[in-house]
């Protein structure tokens, strides 16, 4: 597959990528290897993010709820409000509290917002936890908003279903408040969903056409990690689970050819004419030493979304690197130096 965005990674040992494209400009967030931070960057061009400036807008308090384990961090724009979404947690260990599951981090969801014109510099408010509905594992919050409506759709835990996390979707209220109780959308069933841990995480939306295209991330992070995909309907009743049509078989998967392992946690930005293009991330290895958790080498990455003569994505395949990217497990700087 040919590959406008020009050079991969986009940015390398940030994990979860999120971009954001605002007013002529690329604006890219994702998990801070040290999981101690939320920062962001700023480019016109995507190619540029990995030289540009890296700040550090939020870090995690000195002990509490947000202490631990910064993840998944998001930026969207909600009328004139910036808002940022992550998950965080009171400590770095996992509880085996629910039967039938193994070990589950303790994270909660917590937004960021702003009114600034200037998110690299603004003043972020607090708003505290998104109150899902119940006190479970939860993480990896997005927000579409459709036909002036808000949507948050997220991954969280229900004591009642094996497994690590589902996928959940409610109205917003606001920016940091639910409007309505969650629906569940999908749960961890299809073999390729449970390889490893049983788990449904990562959602994104990109409208286009008359249809409604949700991603997700399944299977533990290593090679197994596989993209999925539910499809609805444009105009039709998001908070209905009957809207929702779930593909069996993953739609975007590991790639030895390009020498690209565990796609996934993907987001979608847009080229600026447009064009919709895939933001994810993957490692370039498959052996990883220790625990995975604190392997800093998931890079984030771009490639042109095509579409067929239905107008429906053609989800292609992982392109290979095109930047040198490293492979020890040294946390490296914005400028390519050990931190």
């Amino acid at each position: 597959m040919t590959n406008e965005v020009g050079v991969n990674p986009i940015v390398v040992q940030r994990a979860d990528p999120c971009v954001l494209r605002h007013d002529g400009q690329y604006y890219f967030t994702g998990s801070y290897p040290a999981y101690d931070r939320i920062v962001l960057r700023r480019a016109e061009r995507l190619e540029d993010l990995q030289a540009a400036d890296e700040v550090t807008i939020w870090t995690r308090h000195d002990a509490g709820a947000q202490s631990h384990l910064i993840w998944a961090p998001e930026i969207h724009r909600v009328g004139d409000t910036w808002v940022i979404y992550y998950a965080a947690a009171p400590d770095d260990h996992g509880t085996a509290d629910v039967p039938g599951t193994a070990e589950t981090f303790n994270h909660r969801i917590f937004a960021l917002t702003s009114t600034d014109e200037d998110p690299l510099t603004a003043r972020w408010v607090e708003r505290g936890q998104v109150d899902t509905g119940w006190e479970s594992f939860a993480l990896d919050a997005t927000s579409t908003v459709i036909a002036g409506r808000q949507y948050l759709i997220w991954a969280q835990q229900a004591f009642d279903v094996r497994g690590h996390s589902n996928l959940y979707i409610a109205p917003m209220a606001d920016p940091w408040t639910l409007a309505g109780p969650a629906v569940e959308l999908s749960r961890p069933e299809f073999d390729w969903e449970v390889r490893g841990f049983w788990v449904n995480e990562g959602p994104s939306v990109l409208v286009h056409g008359d249809r409604v295209y949700l991603t997700y991330s399944g299977a533990a992070t290593g090679i197994d990690y596989a993209m999925g995909l539910l499809t609805a309907e444009l105009g039709s009743d998001l908070l209905d689970p009957a809207s929702w049509t779930k593909s069996p078989d993953p739609v975007f998967v590991s790639d030895p050819s390009a020498g690209q392992y565990g796609p996934g946690h993907n987001s979608f930005t847009e080229l600026p004419d447009g064009t919709p293009v895939l933001v994810y991330h993957a490692r370039t290895y498959t052996e990883i030493a220790g625990d995975p958790l604190r392997d800093p080498n998931r890079h984030a990455r771009a490639q042109v979304l095509r579409f067929d003569a239905e107008d429906r994505p053609v989800w292609g395949t992982p392109v290979p690197d095109t930047r040198p990217v490293p492979t020890s497990t040294a946390i490296l700087s914005p400028s390519g130096d050990p931190q």
